[in-house]
């Protein structure tokens, strides 16, 4: 079966799968005291700057949980979109293991707005209610779209006028910083986020996420919180050594690039096809789009994907570093003969 499900389902790249086995070859200091780890924090540098804290993580619920952790109390609360992995996919960790609450806001784009986040604010200094202390932004977003630096910059400004801080899951950056054309600094950093998390997982590497503070006084205490939420992986170079990897001559940019380039691809092949609908923009990697049901039934037969709304016939497809024309010209062929068969 072939998958247009996520980019969780694609293969690890080849140079990444290279530096797991050369990272095999030998003994090295366990717990983060490698030289992989060492190169590997060093080139999150060259990106965005020295004055930065680096953590590397095994999956990226534990980067979100763990970052918004560093920068939160009990008392707090998150804003974040409707669609927000912390909201909807991550099976209640923050209201569990931060114990933090949290607010969703209704989003059409997957995007959030000042004007929406502002109307949740009445209750700072009150002491009734979860205090507002984050805002969690997605880059790109569960619905495939992407933040301006401009919208980002306006939600920073916002959030630090208000003792708030930024939270930005990138777990899908280098596909944000692919469409923007721009260094995932300016969009970041640059832009006001406080804290990172940096996706590895959905782009080639096997496992493994990196959580960023801006802000270095943020992480102070966060190699003990680490470990607390069991994630100081003993073996760290196996997850090091693949950031090394991405991060080297811009592989990370270059599967991005290419997975954007296929839904891209895929976008304008099913513009053949009068009875697809696609219900949002293509920024990143994903296509959302509707059609009838029995046509998706008949294509699951054969391809593995989501419904992401049952009850608006809506899917989901992705692409990935290894997506090939051929697939997607395949794929869409076969919808075709589908469509044909079910309205023949």
């Amino acid at each position: 079966m072939k998958s247009f499900a996520s980019d969780n389902t694609s293969r690890v790249h080849p140079k990444i799968m290279e530096s797991i086995v050369n990272a095999n070859n030998y003994d090295a200091k366990s717990y983060g005291y490698d030289e992989y780890t060492q190169r590997a924090v060093e080139k999150f540098k060259k990106l965005f700057g020295d004055d930065i804290d680096v953590y590397f993580v095994y999956n990226g619920t534990a980067a979100n949980i763990l970052g918004l952790s560093a920068i939160t109390n009990t008392y707090n609360s998150i804003i974040c979109s409707e669609w927000a992995h912390i909201n909807t996919d991550e099976c209640g960790a923050p209201e569990k293991n931060i114990g933090c609450k949290i607010i969703s806001l209704s989003s059409s784009d997957g995007k959030i707005k000042v004007e929406d986040i502002n109307k949740h604010l009445f209750a700072i200094g009150v002491e009734h209610h979860s205090q507002p202390k984050v805002i969690s932004i997605t880059q790109s977003t569960e619905l495939g779209t992407v933040y301006t630096k401009e919208e980002i910059i306006e939600i920073s400004e916002f959030a630090h006028k208000n003792n708030m801080y930024v939270h930005m899951d990138g777990a899908r950056i280098a596909n944000a910083a692919c469409h923007l054309k721009q260094d995932v600094r300016e969009f970041t950093k640059d832009a006001g986020v406080d804290v990172l998390s940096f996706g590895g997982t959905k782009n080639g590497m096997m496992f493994g996420e990196a959580v960023v503070f801006f802000n270095k006084n943020l992480s102070e205490g966060f190699k003990y919180r680490r470990k607390q939420f069991m994630q100081l992986h003993s073996k760290m170079r196996y997850i090091s050594a693949q950031f090394e990897a991405l991060l080297t001559d811009d592989l990370y940019l270059k599967n991005a690039r290419h997975a954007n380039e296929m839904a891209k691809y895929l976008e304008e092949r099913l513009k053949e096809l009068p009875i697809v609908r696609i219900t949002q923009k293509v920024e990143a990697n994903a296509i959302f789009a509707s059609l009838p049901r029995e046509i998706i039934d008949k294509l699951l037969e054969k391809y593995y994907f989501y419904i992401w709304n049952e009850e608006k016939n809506e899917v989901r497809w992705m692409t990935s570093f290894d997506t090939k024309r051929e697939d997607i010209d395949e794929f869409v062929d076969d919808l075709n003969k589908i469509v044909k068969n079910v309205f023949k």
